[in-house]
């Protein structure tokens, strides 16, 4: 038996997230019976649990700002090399998801591999240039991937331009890394058109099939939506912005609030969060077009489910998202007009050609 310890996403079942988009679909399409996969999932209490024929281990992870991620994945590798102690005759490997931990990697690897244990190590984007972190964090950040490079026995990369990345700055560790892509679910929603619960959520935010851009994700800086919510604001646009996210507590919402005043533009209606997936699908396949603003990321989960599902695709231009969707997809930049004009093209299309031809404007 194959036991694989995935840490770093906030667990199962998703709500959102590359990581945790990548470990619900790991988990649900597990084909070998050889392989048993413990996910760690963050959370207030301890506890176990099964979910989709994997074990969960619940890390109960204090509020102490952005050393809650270290805390958290350090606890997690603790839990994993304490099960692994306490299982003999297992053959195990730990999969770090994102690169918090470096400082502490070469400590945690001589004790999994004297249990006959791999380290493995996704390091997802670039987390040091994400605009919430201030100079300090973004520094450690920087420095904890350098670590968690050097002490990888295999660095897993989502994305050819990461890989390329990892390989060329850290030469002289000599890093082994695979690319391996993510896939999507393109199979067509199973809701109707006139199903209940589609027409409910329709209802709720006045909103109509195929009136609509969306825009689905975390609501961070680094996904663009200032640029993305100004553009829309500055185009002519007949359709609406549908944007799904969670931005009740966060206080980036106000920030961008103040500073764009959104609130007096109705075309702009924030849908706070949908985590069915029948619905959500059926969501994006009846959006008039698709927006993603990721920047730091490699490949993003949610930009290949836009990519299954809906028409026409706009892609903020970065080499993450050029590799994903190439040349059937619509590219922005963050220059002033280009994405509100692209909009404006985009909606002046007859749908009938639109259809046909998403991507000859």
């Amino acid at each position: 038996m194959q036991d694989i310890f995935i840490i770093g996403s906030k667990g199962i079942p998703a709500r959102y997230g590359g990581f945790e988009t990548f470990v619900e679909q790991l988990t649900r399409h597990r084909e070998c019976d050889s392989i048993r996969y413990h996910v760690a999932c963050m959370a207030d209490e301890t506890g176990e649990f099964e979910y989709q024929g994997s074990h969960c281990f619940q890390i109960k992870v204090p509020k102490i700002g952005p050393a809650r991620a270290v805390w958290y994945d350090l606890a997690a590798f603790r839990y994993c090399l304490n099960y692994i102690k306490n299982h003999p005759g297992i053959q195990p490997a730990v999969y770090v998801l994102a690169c918090r931990i470096g400082p502490f990697t070469g400590f945690l690897k001589r004790r999994l591999h004297k249990m006959g244990g791999r380290l493995l190590v996704n390091p997802d984007g670039h987390e040091w240039l994400r605009a919430k972190w201030n100079k300090a964090i973004r520094a450690y950040w920087k420095f904890s991937e350098k670590g968690m490079v050097k002490h990888a026995d295999l660095v897993i990369c989502d994305s050819r331009n990461m890989e390329r990345y990892i390989r060329d700055t850290y030469a002289g560790f000599k890093p082994q890394t695979t690319f391996i892509a993510y896939g999507a679910d393109v199979t067509r929603s199973r809701l109707s058109d006139e199903d209940e619960k589609l027409l409910f959520w329709y209802r709720k935010w006045d909103l109509e099939p195929f009136s609509y851009y969306l825009i689905v994700g975390r609501f961070v800086p680094e996904n663009n939506y200032e640029t993305m919510i100004r553009e829309f604001m500055r185009s002519k646009t007949d359709k609406k912005l549908a944007i799904i996210s969670n931005v009740e507590t966060n206080p980036f919402y106000q920030r961008l609030k103040e500073a764009t005043g959104f609130e007096a533009d109705q075309r702009i209606v924030f849908c706070q969060t949908v985590y069915e997936e029948e619905l959500l699908k059926k969501i994006r396949e009846n959006a008039f077009g698709y927006l993603h603003g990721h920047e730091v990321g490699g490949t993003n989960p949610s930009l290949l489910e836009a990519l299954g599902s809906t028409d026409v695709n706009l892609l903020f231009d970065v080499g993450f998202n050029r590799e994903v969707g190439e040349d059937a997809a619509l590219y922005w930049t963050k220059k002033s007009g280009d994405l509100a004009s692209l909009m404006e093209r985009v909606s002046a299309v007859r749908i009938l050609t639109w259809i046909r031809k998403p991507y000859e404007l």
